[in-house]
């Protein structure tokens, strides 16, 4: 038997950042405002709004911060309903909670998007915010939730941690909504181990996030905008807010910086390289009858790294047995519903008081499979676990017929 490759391991870093790493150390200037101007904290924010066509970003800790720090600078009231899906990972509903507002859950079908009907209805239950994670990289109909939410006057955040490098209609992830955040963990395009970053135009919105994500006393100056760009505009909104809010340390560090920076020119490729690997391994399993990966939507060409594909007429003891042949041929599938004590299954997010049952969502998560595609990978590595995922599924549909 042909092992599968390893798919748990994340890109590597490249030599550029180790030689900046290198130099960083050497310096010990660890801390994003020791350097009087052009740290790289601060250059990495000016590249990467630059690399996504926003006029400012802000990089801290993680995603869930950018999150958090999100739904704060927006200065929602106490209490304010947040609509989310119920197909994400548990950090965007504990952003909302952190947020002291309350989340609420909207359905989630087979492709992986929001149910738009029940996202209308819920919308128009007292909804202050609306946060959309693209989960997994998979994009749900960006025109129709921005014309339902404009409408309202219902402020918009992307969670695009799944999401970096992914377009829709030609415009990148993250830029559509009032806010987009996007996430450094291993595990996403650019590896830095932990991080995220907070892009939007709005320069109210990112000086009240920057003085909340730790930007004390006057070090919110180190902070750029636009090359060219006199900041006027951004000056004036942190000299409103400066002293006016609380501080919640959520920054980045420079050596976080130094790991990240040297990607960035990396990222075009890795996507080219990530959706083709996707799409050749997508092709493949849509061969068998009982495995199934929803197409994109027309306008969205996705960004992705993993591939997520749902088992069709099969029953709980045929699905386990699906992962039992997997596992056995070294290749282990997450099927969201069916892991205990998943962080992506609803009901597992057991700090939410009066959990909803979403049965269109859960139907969904008890079917749905999860398989990293890293894009490092190669032709005959993807040739690998394509083949063990139909060798399993005409398994486990032998027993059925027999």
């Amino acid at each position: 038997m042909t092992l599968p490759p390893n798919v748990h391991d994340a890109e590597p870093i490249p030599a550029a950042a180790r030689e900046a790493i290198d130099a960083l150390m050497s310096s010990g200037d660890l801390f994003r405002y020791t350097a009087t101007q052009d740290a790289p904290v601060a250059l990495l924010e000016q590249e990467f709004a630059e690399l996504l066509g926003s006029k400012y970003a802000l990089a801290v800790s993680s995603c869930s911060a950018a999150l958090f720090l999100s739904l704060k600078a927006l200065d929602l009231p106490r209490d304010a309903r947040v609509l989310i899906p119920s197909f994400t990972f548990a950090a965007v509903p504990s952003s909302v909670v952190h947020a002291d507002c309350i989340p609420v859950l909207c359905e989630v079908g087979d492709n992986y998007r929001i149910n738009l009907a029940d996202f209308e209805t819920k919308l128009d239950q007292d909804i202050a915010a609306v946060l959309i994670s693209h989960m997994r990289g998979h994009t749900s109909d960006m025109d129709a939730i921005m014309a339902l939410c404009e409408a309202r006057d219902i402020p918009v955040i992307e969670d695009a941690a799944h999401s970096l490098g992914t377009t829709w209609s030609g415009r990148n992830i993250g830029t559509i909504g009032r806010i987009g955040c996007f996430s450094f963990q291993s595990y996403k395009m650019i590896n830095a181990g932990e991080g995220g970053i907070l892009i939007t135009d709005d320069a109210d919105l990112v000086a009240r996030a920057v003085i909340m994500s730790g930007a004390y006393e006057h070090n919110w100056q180190k902070h750029k905008g636009p090359r060219g760009d006199n900041s006027f505009e951004l000056a004036q909104a942190f000299a409103k807010w400066q002293n006016q809010l609380p501080l919640y340390n959520l920054r980045m560090s420079n050596l976080s910086a130094a790991v990240i920076r040297p990607q960035l020119p990396e990222l075009m490729r890795r996507v080219r390289d990530g959706r083709a690997n996707h799409d050749y391994v997508a092709e493949r399993i849509n061969s068998s009858p009982v495995l199934d990966v929803p197409a994109p939507l027309p306008p969205e060409v996705r960004a992705p790294d993993s591939i997520q594909f749902n088992l069709v007429d099969m029953d709980t003891h045929e699905i386990q047995a699906f992962a039992t042949a997997t596992a056995a041929r070294g290749l282990k599938v997450q099927i969201f519903g069916q892991s205990r004590d998943n962080a992506r299954a609803f009901w597992n997010w057991q700090f939410l008081k009066d959990l909803p049952d979403l049965p269109q969502t859960r139907a969904m998560l008890m079917k749905a499979c999860d398989v990293r595609l890293p894009v490092r990978l190669k032709r005959n590595e993807l040739d690998v676990i394509a083949d063990i995922l139909l060798e399993a599924a005409a398994e486990v549909k032998g027993r059925v017929a027999a």
